[in-house]
């Protein structure tokens, strides 16, 4: 069959070629798992062949619909890592239907009033940090768009949430520094105003006194969870003279600070001093040496939060809230020294 004209295709175009329904066609186009895998991947390489563009505007009027995803972060400028950002567009983009879009929004800018009409969405994503986001959920939720909130145990029952265990994660990364021996500790803190930093925290403070060991206040720093502080932080406890065997630090970009800082100044790792970070970021296990990290399952919560906003924009609100808090894993790579082995590295 010789490919009909670019600017005369359409649906209908496809479906015939394919020998299927035009709704057939809509739904393969879209990612919908109604269609057969075989069918869908018929249907996409038809497309393709014969130069099939979505005319989304015309879509958008049929529909009503904006095919705009809204992801808001706590905060753009400060708190939210490049790499943790980075991580979960990729996610996003991976699980949403390919007729989406995402738009990269902070609340504060929202909140703010910086001209961002809630209109212009089908769905909302809210990547919750801290409790200063409440007002922001509730004025999402009260415009009655499909609304998911990640990262946070939010304090209500009523919006679809999946969280992390950062308090376990926290405790966890502790416990198995001191299974390797480890009884001097540093720890160096993400932003205050964030709930991850207060629980992990927490959870760290939980585990030291569960063993009875006692943390020297001079060896807790207050980072902002960027490379940055975590080097400038890690340098204020090399100065105090009093060095930890273990420096926790709540996220994977402030360890790498908090790495390099020391190799700079004539340390190494893990001999001198072992480091345990937070996230298992994709450079983590590249490191010199490989990061023992705590994995922070950002996949299993975007991939849950995205399916579960895509059933509600295709299907309409659910009667039920889903609400799961996922728990994190201690990835143990090589830079923690085992302090039980006396003859390590001697």
């Amino acid at each position: 069959m010789k490919n009909p004209d670019k600017n005369t295709v359409t649906i209908r175009t496809i479906a015939k070629m394919a020998n299927v329904s035009h709704t057939t066609v809509s739904r393969a186009l879209n990612g919908s798992e109604l269609v057969k895998p075989a069918t869908r991947k018929k249907i996409a390489e038809i497309a393709q062949q014969i130069g099939y563009v979505p005319n989304l505007n015309a879509k958008s009027l049929v529909t009503n619909r904006s095919y705009m995803i809204g992801i808001f972060f706590t905060n753009l400028d400060t708190g939210t890592s490049a790499s943790f950002l980075t991580d979960v567009i990729e996610q996003a983009q991976s699980i949403l239907p390919k007729s989406y879009s995402l738009s990269i929004n902070g609340v504060d800018n929202a909140m703010d009033g910086q001209a961002i009409s809630m209109t212009n969405f089908d769905g909302i994503i809210v990547i919750s940090q801290s409790e200063s986001d409440d007002g922001f959920i509730e004025y999402v939720h009260n415009t009655g768009l499909p609304l998911v909130v990640l990262n946070r145990v939010i304090d209500r029952h009523d919006i679809n949430n999946y969280a992390v265990g950062d308090e376990l994660g926290g405790k966890i990364a502790t416990e198995y520094a001191i299974r390797l021996g480890h009884r001097k500790f540093g720890l160096i803190q993400g932003l205050p105003s964030f709930e991850s930093s207060k629980q992990r925290t927490a959870g760290f403070m939980s585990a030291v006194k569960e063993h009875r060991i006692t943390v020297k206040p001079t060896l807790i720093k207050q980072g902002d969870y960027r490379p940055k502080s975590g080097n400038v932080m890690m340098r204020q406890i090399l100065s105090s003279g009093d060095i930890p065997t273990c420096v926790i630090c709540e996220n994977d970009d402030m360890a790498v600070g908090a790495i390099n800082a020391c190799i700079e100044l004539g340390y190494q790792v893990p001999r001198d001093i072992s480091f345990i970070g937070f996230d298992d970021m994709g450079y983590s296990k590249y490191l010199t040496p490989p990061l023992t990290t705590v994995r922070k399952p950002t996949s299993t919560i975007i991939g849950m939060g995205v399916s579960r906003l895509v059933q509600m924009m295709e299907d309409g609100q659910p009667s039920d809230i889903e609400q799961k808090v996922i728990d994190p894993e201690i990835i143990v790579r090589s830079s923690v020294r085992n302090m039980n082995k006396t003859d390590l590295m001697e």
